[in-house]
């Protein structure tokens, strides 16, 4: 656990779910409506660093909170996602897994879902 750590600590009414080792919150700052945050509890910045019975939990609660979020929202698409690292976008220093519902017509067009993290190369449907 580490103090400063703002997933090390969750306000027990924004835990949305839970399982042994591992929480599912609301994003603060959600891309759309039920944007769900999958975090370990075992404070590591990578999830390669959890032991490999932990990351096959917490691989098997992502799908179950993938199905709540099909039964809830009614959604059928989903970008799931991890920044690992600096360089990959990761700005808090806690693995975390983004399970982000997508509905028709949320973006004008959805095409190379996480391909755009670099934009010059996510269209590749259009290379000469």
């Amino acid at each position: 656990m580490n103090n400063t750590c703002p997933f090390c600590s969750f306000c027990p009414e924004n835990i949305w779910c839970e399982v042994p080792q591992v929480v599912a919150v609301w994003d603060s700052f959600p891309v759309t409506d039920g944007h769900l945050l999958i975090v370990p509890t075992t404070h590591v910045q990578s999830l390669f660093e959890l032991d490999t019975l932990i990351q096959t939990q917490l691989w098997s609660f992502v799908s179950q909170c993938r199905d709540e979020l099909v039964q809830r929202l009614g959604v059928t698409s989903f970008n799931i996602g991890i920044n690992d690292g600096k360089a990959a976008g990761q700005t808090i220093d806690h693995a975390h897994i983004h399970i982000i519902p997508r509905r028709d017509g949320d973006h004008i067009d959805p095409r190379g879902g996480i391909r755009w993290v670099v934009p010059e190369r996510a269209a590749y449907w259009e290379a000469d």
